[in-house]
C-alpha cells in the first residue's frame, strides 16, 4: 500500500511538472498534495503483525488522528438522511 500509495504522488507529481509557478492550476495542486500528506500522517497506521493470531503492532505517533468514544457514540445517535431515527419502529 505504502508503495502504491508513493507511485500514485509521483506520477501526480509527473503530470503537473510543466505547469508555471505561481499560476492558479499550480497553487492549486500544491495544496491537494499538502492536504493529502496532511491525511496520511494524521489517519493512516502502519501495523505489522505479532502473531498468527491476528494482532498487530501499531505505530501511531503524535501526529495520529485520535477518535474518543464520546465521538462514536454520538455517531450512533440522531437521524438518518430520511429523518427517521434507524432501526424505529
Amino acid at each position: 500500500m505504502l508503495s502504491a500509495a508513493r507511485l500514485e504522488a509521483r506520477k501526480n507529481f509527473e503530470n503537473n511538472r510543466g505547469l508555471a509557478t505561481g499560476s492558479e492550476e499550480y497553487t492549486k495542486s500544491i495544496a491537494h498534495a499538502e492536504e493529502v500528506a496532511k491525511f496520511l500522517k494524521e489517519n493512516v497506521v502502519q501495523g505489522q503483525a505479532t502473531d498468527t493470531e491476528g494482532s498487530y503492532k501499531l505505530n501511531i505517533h503524535e501526529h495520529t488522528e485520535r477518535g474518543n468514544n464520546e465521538d462514536i457514540k454520538k455517531a450512533g445517535k440522531g437521524n438518518t438522511l430520511a429523518g427517521s431515527k434507524c432501526c424505529s419502529a
